[in-house]
């Protein structure tokens, strides 16, 4: 392949393209953009969204059941009842009976077998097919260097939320949506979009958002907003812990994706490692492609003395053990028996607590690794087929067995 440096850039191209037609607003006069004119052709219709289907099946069906170790879980799985109790009653009888489980795997494994049944998730497609397998992916928790104050080394902001970003619960309006919400700011009386990742970039310290750090790398940084929360290695030598507090509402974005349409990657090559790479290879181009992500994520400190990163369900992560789903089509607590393939395969109890921009659809999940630089390499390369297993109680049928 001919280096890109070498070679008028179709990629470089492409990327401000995408940039520069993210959105219509700017905080400063946009640059003449070439666009894709608005056509008066009414657009096609959208193609209908797998969905999700739930099949009752047996616990001799799980392949690696009973070799797994459902204590390792289990404070986990406590974790997940408050949310499972007010969405379905007959969790009220099983939460209060695990509460007093001994924490014996062979206890805690015929208290399973007894009050939960396993349902195989399928994926019901457009066309009517089914499938029963899906995508794993992986994330952890990186360590960056950082500092509460700005030098020579440490000069790309880390912000908190912004005091002019709205957020809008449609489902306070219309039920349906209630999965939905809108992101942006007001002008006027208007709410229109918020400002992308290069916007923020381009309003440096006039965006009306607290800097909480600085971080010594940018690019350290970038991945360190796609897992969602981080360890800071600070100058004194000290660490803190930093976790999702919002976002700009933009989509996620995938850089490596655009690589590979670009031909720059193939699909292997696109771990977070690979694109890493890529970026220290063309550092005339890093910034074009990092802002075709238009997705931008706000931070908040957490208690030294805490526990790891919070998940969207609002209880610590455990690693290997916590997911993030699409909670359009899971409810986050569910317990689920994951069968992973891959270079680190794994087969057990596992709980849907985190959400992701990336992770939509059915049987799409994104598996937390833990933190560090091991949690880190499995993560990167984590790209298996995944089969999923609901577990709920056997007096009632999940959500997905109704569809």
């Amino acid at each position: 392949m001919t280096p890109l440096a070498t070679r008028p850039s179709l990629l470089l191209a492409l990327l401000l393209s995408l940039a520069a037609c993210t959105r219509q607003e700017s905080p400063t006069p946009p640059e003449p953009c070439v666009c894709p004119p608005a056509t008066t052709q009414p657009a096609p219709p959208h193609a209908p969204a797998p969905a999700l289907r739930a099949e009752a099946r047996a616990w001799s069906d799980l392949p690696g059941w009973r070799e797994d170790r459902p204590s390792e879980a289990w404070v986990a799985f406590l974790a997940g009842c408050p949310r499972l109790e007010a969405i379905e009653p007959a969790w009220q009888a099983v939460c209060r009976e695990a509460r007093e489980q001994p924490r014996e795997d062979a206890v805690l494994r015929r208290f399973l077998e007894r009050r939960l049944r396993p349902w195989q998730l399928v994926a019901v497609l457009p066309d009517g097919g089914t499938r029963d397998t899906g995508l794993a992916t992986g994330y952890y928790e990186p360590l960056i260097a950082a500092s509460r104050t700005p030098d020579a080394r440490h000069r790309t902001p880390i912000l908190g939320p912004p005091a002019d970003l709205v957020t809008v619960d449609l489902g306070e309006i219309v039920p349906a949506t209630k999965h939905l919400r809108l992101k942006g700011r007001l002008e006027g009386n208007r709410l229109v979009p918020y400002y992308s990742r290069a916007e923020i970039r381009a309003l440096g310290e006039r965006l009306p958002a607290p800097i909480l750090f600085w971080a010594a790398d940018e690019l350290d940084f970038f991945f360190l907003q796609i897992q969602g929360s981080g360890l800071l290695r600070l100058t004194d030598g000290s660490t803190v812990r930093i976790g999702y507090a919002d976002h700009n509402g933009h989509p996620y974005r995938s850089i490596g994706r655009l690589l590979i349409d670009a031909g720059e990657l193939t699909l292997p090559e696109a771990s977070a490692q690979g694109i890493r790479r890529w970026l220290e290879r063309h550092p005339e181009q890093r910034q074009a492609l990092l802002d075709a992500n238009p997705a931008y994520v706000f931070f908040r400190e957490l208690p030294p003395d805490g526990p790891g990163p919070i998940g969207t369900l609002g209880v610590p992560l455990t690693p290997q053990r916590s997911l993030a789903v699409d909670p359009a089509l899971l409810p986050l607590g569910a317990p689920l028996y994951a069968v992973v393939s891959g270079r680190h395969p794994l087969s057990r109890l596992m709980l849907a607590q985190d959400t992701g921009g990336a992770i939509q659809g059915p049987l799409r999940v994104d598996v937390y690794e833990g933190s560090g630089q091991e949690a880190g390499e499995r993560a990167g390369r984590r790209r298996d087929e995944v089969a999923l297993w609901l577990l709920w109680p056997t007096d009632a049928d999940p959500p997905a067995a109704r569809q």
